[in-house]
């Protein structure tokens, strides 16, 4: 599910949304604070690496919260993706380069040892034997990642229009325009510049305002469907991808295609501002109950973020910025620019334990393996992971609320372990 990638997460891919991403809803949505910065390198000095090989005695206890089950199905969508890679294309892990092969028969290795059930101490013994293990210097330098989550949202809606269903999701619209900067100059490679023709000249693409009340995309854009709830939309928008259940029982997945490139704006930090929630009780559930208690304030809240998501349908979806499909609680969006993509990852980080009535009574320690794929514009820096949690009341409770420290890890075999 790629996540958007707005100036946020993912506008930028997060334009990728896989689903990651726009959605980092704990940074983009609730406007926590940015990862520390590490300090300058000195002038001509070597920047320093984003992860660094650790020792087996420093190694965490690999041990896994989840079945064995998800873990194959995330391990095979990467193998799909590094599957159609040149085998010589390189990876960086900190200091150290492998190439596209050698991740391939990481995964490959490890999905094979994954089908025998292993015990926690085989684990542990057979990673120490075969496996490198690396981890990210986190946004303090010294291992600290802030993690949050996404998760796939489902709406109620219509293939049409009607009193009821009346809020478009739109697909991409005919007039917008994205350029490639780094067409025109190599300073501005990777860079990516959003917008429309106006009066022979590009203009910034329409913001929310624009097209929820001034009707701008009228001929420009083709609705996917119509939903029934504007803040619901909103959140769809948040997190990148998403369900909508039809009025004849089918499902229509839909998941990021673009964004209107415009800057994304806290709802939550200006609901904090104004004084209408608290920072301590912000979360995704506290902005849907306060919108809904207060019809009238939705549409000026909304439009507060000028950034828009258009969509398309991906019925193999929700797919992650490698093209791949994300598998929950397995699959991980982290800063693509910096580390591996498809790579073997390790995480330890909290996870919420909730009651019959959907409330959280506690968090526990949730530790596991995940798979690097997926990104967006707010997850940034070594210090920054977003956790897919799939659909369902579960999977919107601990992405609306995870926000919590952790550590992250990287997983490859040993050089002199790849031979048969």
């Amino acid at each position: 599910m790629s996540k958007p990638t707005n100036p946020l997460h993912r506008l930028p891919i997060h334009e990728t949304c896989g689903l990651a991403l726009v959605s980092v809803l704990a940074l983009l949505l609730f406007g926590c604070p940015a990862p520390l910065k590490p300090p300058p390198a000195p002038p001509g000095a070597e920047a320093p690496p984003p992860m660094v090989r650790i020792e087996p005695s420093a190694y965490p206890d690999f041990s896994d919260d989840l079945d064995f089950e998800g873990l194959e199905h995330g391990i095979s969508q990467s193998i799909v993706y590094l599957a159609a890679l040149p085998p010589g294309r390189e990876f960086e892990f900190g200091r150290d380069r492998y190439t596209a092969g050698h991740l391939l028969l990481t995964l490959q290795r490890f999905q094979s040892f994954v089908r025998t059930r292993p015990t926690g101490a085989d684990l542990q013994k057979y990673i120490r034997t075969f496996y490198r293990v690396y981890q990210s210097v986190g946004r303090d330098q010294k291992g600290e990642v802030l993690f949050t989550g996404y998760y796939e949202p489902l709406l109620k809606g219509r293939r049409s229009t009607s009193p009821d269903c009346r809020y478009p999701i739109y697909g991409r619209p005919e007039d917008l325009l994205s350029i490639d900067l780094g067409a025109f100059a190599e300073k501005y490679k990777g860079e990516k510049l959003i917008g429309r023709v106006q009066n022979g000249g590009v203009v910034p693409y329409f913001d929310r305002r624009d097209i929820d009340e001034a009707g701008a995309l009228y001929g420009n854009a083709q609705p996917l469907a119509w939903v029934n709830d504007p803040v619901e939309l909103f959140f769809l928008h948040v997190q990148g991808s998403g369900r909508v259940l039809l009025e004849d029982g089918q499902t229509l997945v839909v998941g990021y295609d673009t964004s209107n490139g415009r800057p994304y704006r806290s709802i939550a930090q200006l609901l904090i501002e104004e004084g209408r929630i608290s920072r301590e009780e912000m979360s995704m559930q506290r902005i849907r109950d306060y919108l809904n208690q207060h019809p009238g304030e939705i549409q000026r809240v909304l439009n507060h973020n000028p950034s828009y998501i258009f969509f398309k349908i991906t019925p193999d979806g929700p797919l992650g910025s490698l093209n791949v499909k994300l598998t929950p609680g397995r699959s991980v969006a982290l800063d693509r620019r910096i580390f591996p993509a498809s790579a073997l990852t390790f995480v330890t980080t909290q996870k919420p334990l909730s009651d019959s009535m959907g409330k959280i009574t506690s968090w526990v320690d949730c530790r596991r393996f995940m798979l690097n794929q997926d990104t967006g514009g707010a997850i940034t820096g070594a210090g920054r992971a977003d956790l897919f949690w799939g659909s369902g009341p579960y999977a919107e409770l601990a992405a609306g609320h995870l926000k919590h420290p952790g550590k992250l890890y990287f997983l490859v075999l040993r050089p002199d372990a790849a031979s048969p």
